[in-house]
């Protein structure tokens, strides 16, 4: 029986400083059934070249009109084989076992999604920074995210490895969303499998520079696909369990995102309010400094937050 193919899908727009870096570690990866396919974005910048210089050695280019991040990687995985899924940034970096130890621990846990550690880095990937959570570890779905929204903490898109049933199962991603993308399509993914196996002794690396990132949109529209995230994953996550663990996890995200909206979207901060009173009302507002804490004490958390707001922007 012929070994499992993976697919290595790495949507790419204006990173021809990194794109290299990051296919040399696609290829390097130590499982040999692979399939590398990079799709160009619409990029401006000498990305696309840079793909092309790879071509020679296995990797499939797609090149499309701009359409976003998550339309990139739908195309990759539409043209992908693969009976497993690995999405990669077109700027981060895998370790070089990374999909060869989580192959090893999904073969025996059939129908589970796998992840890693992962940590962030700006120039030599040896530098990187690795800040263990209590999400390196196994998990069930809902567990999984229960815990992720009531702490914040994340893991990093490329630190996953799905079998391709799993993600057809969950569906995908979803091309209105662009800020927290990756949050709300891997939300149905997790809850898609029989639960997340954490593999140990490996990782991704996510790279943080001055250009182009997702992650670091601000706005009205960043705003605006981050409550519609909330939106949808609030609607995936009751749908699999409706219970006071999973609304108060809700609410909690909807309290975050009021208090950090509540000045540059003060009419989502609303929407989100009136979520977050509607699954949770005793779940408090975010944690503050001190000063600020007292101040809600007097006047409420949303006067409170709206001094500080008014007080940073004061030269």
């Amino acid at each position: 029986m012929s070994p499992p193919l993976v697919s290595i899908i790495v949507p790419c727009y204006n990173a021809e400083r990194w794109l290299a870096a990051t296919l040399e570690s696609a290829l390097a990866q130590t499982w040999p059934a692979k399939e590398i396919v990079v799709v160009n974005d619409g990029s401006t910048d000498g990305s696309l070249i840079v793909a092309r210089t790879f071509e020679s050695r296995g990797v499939r280019v797609l090149d499309q009109a701009n359409a976003g991040a998550s339309a990139a990687r739908n195309a990759g995985w539409r043209a992908a084989h693969g009976d497993f899924l690995q999405f990669l940034d077109a700027d981060d970096l895998l370790a070089p076992d990374k999909i060869e130890r989580q192959l090893a621990v999904l073969r025996a846990a059939p129908g589970c999604v796998a992840s890693c550690a992962w940590g962030r880095f700006s120039g030599d990937p040896a530098a990187t920074a690795f800040v263990p959570c209590a999400l390196w570890a196994d998990f069930a779905p809902v567990d999984w995210l229960v815990h992720s929204w009531t702490t914040s903490e994340m893991m990093h898109p490329a630190a996953w490895l799905t079998p391709r049933p799993v993600a057809a199962a969950a569906g995908p991603w979803n091309e209105q969303v662009s800020l927290d993308d990756d949050g709300e399509f891997f939300s149905r993914v997790v809850l898609a499998s029989r639960g997340v196996k954490f593999t140990a002794g490996t990782a991704a690396f996510y790279r943080t520079h001055d250009g182009a990132r997702l992650s670091a949109l601000s706005g009205r529209r960043a705003a605006q696909s981050s409550f519609l995230s909330s939106e949808l994953k609030e609607r995936h996550l009751l749908a699999a369990e409706d219970s006071r663990r999973t609304r108060r996890a809700l609410a909690v995200r909807y309290a975050q995102f009021a208090w950090d909206q509540l000045g540059a979207a003060p009419d989502l901060a609303a929407r989100a309010i009136a979520r977050w009173q509607r699954l949770a009302p005793d779940v408090p507002p975010p944690a503050a400094g001190p000063l600020t804490e007292a101040l809600i004490d007097v006047v409420g958390w949303q006067a409170a937050r709206r001094l500080q707001l008014l007080f940073r922007r004061q030269p």
